[in-house]
């Protein structure tokens, strides 16, 4: 299917600032761009680059106070592929590839290891593969809430835990740490969702398993066969839209995801779908 994703984001600048963005949608495997559009406004000189190891887009600039606007449009055709979650494996640690390992750690948002000695007792016992990190989606989302406004930017998956309220990515904060603490990498997937309501960045996580990366969204609140990557890393420290250096007013974002061909009407909540880049 083909979607039409995008964002308009501004700033008041109340001193010399540098912003950078990760807005942009990734490019490669089973996600092709097929145009894109960034302007920016007033003209000012922006830096981008393709980081080697995550693939997220950044953009750069600095600017003299004032408002600043960015837009960034963009068709993107995703090709998903489906694969019967009985024959989705996990994958020992002694046998991950290497460029996996950093995904089994803790970091600033999912402390793992704090959360290790739950995450065995309510899903070590569950057979390893494709189902058991169902199972911790479905207690996710069966256990917290979904509240706007319940947490902040120092939000870590154990206050998610400890609270049982959070939003999509204080979900996938969660999602990650069960996983890492089994010993199954997982990361951060920041995307446009297609029929996510009210329309927004949204955060998801990828499990490893088998031979990819797999698609999982604990919220529910999206389908999986429109998630439009923009920025995958260990969190969300890794995969801001908008990093900040120096005083700003953020203005009102407006996020879009429009499909423009193929069933429209189907919504795949199913877990087993799989975008990848690799």
């Amino acid at each position: 299917m083909r979607f039409s994703v995008g964002c308009e984001i501004g700033y008041d600048l109340q001193s010399q600032s540098t912003l950078i963005f990760n807005i942009s949608a990734m490019q490669g495997g089973r996600q092709r761009i097929l145009s894109e559009r960034l302007t920016i406004s007033p003209d000012l000189v922006a830096d981008e680059k393709t980081a080697a190891d995550s693939g997220n887009r950044f953009v750069r600039l600095t600017s003299d106070p004032g408002e600043v606007r960015l837009r960034y449009e963009a068709e993107v055709e995703l090709a998903p592929l489906h694969n019967e979650p009985e024959s989705v494996d996990e994958v020992p640690v002694a046998k991950l590839p290497l460029e996996t390992l950093t995904f089994l750690n803790p970091s600033r948002y999912c402390p793992s290891d704090q959360l290790a000695r739950f995450a065995s007792r309510q899903f070590g016992n569950i057979a390893p593969g494709f189902g058991r990190v169902t199972e911790i989606c479905n207690w996710i989302n069966s256990e917290v809430d979904y509240l706007a406004g319940s947490s902040d930017t120092t939000t870590t998956a154990a206050d998610t835990f400890a609270m049982r309220a959070g939003v999509c990515r204080d979900f996938a904060h969660l999602g990650i740490t069960f996983c890492r603490a089994l010993g199954i990498p997982a990361r951060l997937v920041s995307c446009y969702a297609w029929q996510l309501e009210p329309q927004d960045f949204h955060a998801v996580f990828e499990a490893w398993l088998g031979d990819r990366w797999y698609l999982f969204d604990p919220t529910r609140m999206a389908a999986l066969d429109g998630m439009v990557r923009i920025g995958c890393g260990r969190d969300a420290a890794d995969t801001a839209f908008a990093t900040i250096y120096g005083s700003v007013i953020s203005q009102p974002i407006r996020v879009w995801s429009e499909a423009l061909d193929g069933d429209t009407s189907a919504q795949w909540t199913t877990d087993a779908v799989s975008v990848t880049r690799s």
